[in-house]
């Protein structure tokens, strides 16, 4: 109405102020168009209303199922870490960062699901068309995931290894492009801290391979390398008797999952024989049971007198006594004066004059 007011308006009047039969034209055609639209405004309302209200509920109900479903795993952890067998198998710290990063990603995957569905209805109320909406959406997805790629591997792999459970807090493994102790699982990047000190921060989206070195068991491998005139039932005796105290002793006895087994010989040369020792140990213990085995060989081996060879060869029990005169230069044909070498060195005598001369 106004609008055609100001166009069959001619532009060079001065505008006149509003009557007040004008004002109450406005508030009649106002209150008419109230009078006949207010029940579908209300009606929308009510329904957008309705679906914030429902949306609301079930987005806080869905978060605390899964906020109780990640305390009762981490209940269990605990539970089960207070026993001994739980000490050898679980990582409570471990168990913790994993149900938190998969309670975060449900957590983030429900509520934007249904966000995104309350929003599609509220636009439906209103008759809005929502094809072009979805389109562009579409197109809008394509483009970022092309240009942030690297960030969507790197967030889906991290949501599989944890899922997988690959690897986890206090795990030693080995990445590939970087080997350490975890320190950290995230779902873009892990973090490593290697062997001396330093933090790796490794993309999940850069890991093609997983070393892990804590799962299951680990195997401590020592060579015993002794002279080959020993008897080799004597050397397996004494090798024996180490591992059966070893066994025994604290806190080994926990670290070792097996026996240690004298495997025989791995190799026989001209001066040394290699025997090989081995046992099953506790995951990431095997550099400590390896290093205190060589301890206790070399004490027992030392005390069994059997003797431990390798690198420089040293002097054998069976060479001969050096020579005094093997350092000794050989005498020279110059030092006798009779030898044909000093005769021609030797200069000539002159010739002898004659005394009697017949003139």
């Amino acid at each position: 109405m106004f609008l055609s007011v100001l166009s069959a308006a001619d532009p060079t009047e001065e505008p006149t102020a509003p009557t007040l039969q004008d004002a109450q034209e406005g508030a009649t055609n106002a209150a008419s168009w109230v009078e006949q639209n207010w029940s579908t405004w209300l009606s929308i309302g009510l329904r957008v209303l309705l679906i914030l209200v429902i949306a609301a509920v079930l987005r806080v109900v869905i978060r605390r199922t899964i906020t109780k479903f990640i305390d009762r795993m981490n209940r269990t952890a605990q539970a089960v870490d207070g026993t001994a067998l739980g000490g050898l198998l679980v990582n409570v710290e471990r168990r913790r960062q994993r149900s938190q990063a998969i309670g975060s990603v449900l957590r983030s995957v429900a509520s934007f699901a249904i966000m995104s569905t309350a929003a599609l209805m509220i636009l439906g109320t209103f008759e809005i068309n929502l094809a072009p909406l979805l389109a562009s959406a579409g197109v809008a997805g394509v483009a970022i995931g092309f240009g942030a790629r690297n960030l969507v591997t790197d967030f889906l792999s991290g949501v599989f290894m944890i899922l997988e459970d690959q690897y986890g807090v206090g795990d030693t493994v080995d990445a590939g492009v970087a080997s350490g102790e975890v320190i950290e699982v995230g779902l873009r990047v892990t973090k490593l801290r290697g062997d001396n000190g330093e933090i790796w921060y490794v993309r999940n989206g850069e890991v093609k391979r997983i070393g892990n070195l804590s799962q299951g068991w680990a195997t401590a491998g020592v060579d015993v390398t002794v002279h080959p005139s020993e008897d080799l039932d004597r050397v397996k005796t004494v090798l024996n008797r180490v591992g059966e105290d070893m066994s025994k002793a604290e806190p080994w006895n926990e670290r070792l999952w097996g026996p240690i087994e004298v495997l025989g010989l791995d190799s026989v040369l001209l001066d040394s024989m290699v025997v090989h020792v081995a046992a099953k140990t506790m995951p990431g213990k095997a550099l400590s049971v390896e290093r205190e085995l060589r301890w206790r060989i070399k004490h027992a081996l030392d005390g069994a007198g059997i003797r431990i060879v390798g690198g420089l060869p040293g002097p054998s029990d069976e060479d001969p006594a050096p020579d005094p005169t093997a350092g000794m230069a050989a005498p020279s044909a110059y030092s006798n004066s009779a030898s044909p070498q000093s005769q021609t060195a030797s200069p000539i005598a002159p010739a002898a004059v004659p005394t009697n001369v017949t003139k």
